[in-house]
């Protein structure tokens, strides 16, 4: 299977190019125009995404399918996700302090890939006092070990494998095997 995630994209308009992709994954702080441009271009037959702590609260527009707290099976895989950053600041959107997102995530199902706006904590941190990572996350991977977990926020392209999970952190957009 072919992915196309993108996250953290300041432009109003797609400027990724095109190609083939079966699947998009937004990891947040993307304009809804700019995700159904990039599926659009990349041919996706399915787009899943997350709100990041930058974009506005209203809905995703269809066929977007909001994965916060969700899972939805595709191409025989499942996959889940989980919205916005820590809580660096009093106001925002989308912004969890530690325990909240804890709570949140307490008794969430193991899925195959899970998508975040953050990373895990002690994965792609910044020493920054903004991009830090959810302990939550940690600790779904340690528990559920989800084949891979992808986000945004960190402004990085990187991989790490932590446990049995890989950890994708995408700054723009990339284009995965699965």
């Amino acid at each position: 299977m072919r992915i196309l995630a993108i996250a953290d994209i300041d432009d109003l308009r797609w400027k990724g190019g095109s190609g083939q992709a079966d699947l998009l994954i937004s990891c947040g702080d993307v304009s809804d125009p700019v995700i159904l441009a990039a599926a659009e271009a990349y041919q996706c037959s399915q787009i899943y995404a997350v709100k990041g702590n930058h974009d506005f609260p209203a809905p995703f527009p269809p066929p977007i399918i909001d994965l916060h707290l969700h899972v939805d099976p595709y191409g025989g895989m499942a996959f889940g996700g989980f919205n916005g950053s820590w809580k660096y600041k009093s106001r925002g959107h989308y912004l969890y302090g530690q325990a909240e997102a804890m709570d949140l995530m307490k008794g969430f199902p193991p899925v195959d890939i899970f998508i975040a706006h953050n990373s895990p904590r002690g994965i792609h941190d910044k020493m920054d006092g903004i991009h830090a990572g959810f302990d939550s996350l940690t600790a779904y991977i340690h528990s559920a070990k989800p084949r891979l977990l992808i986000h945004g926020h960190q402004h990085l392209n990187i991989e790490t494998q932590f446990a049995e999970t890989k950890v994708l952190g995408v700054y723009g957009h990339i284009v995965i095997e699965v």
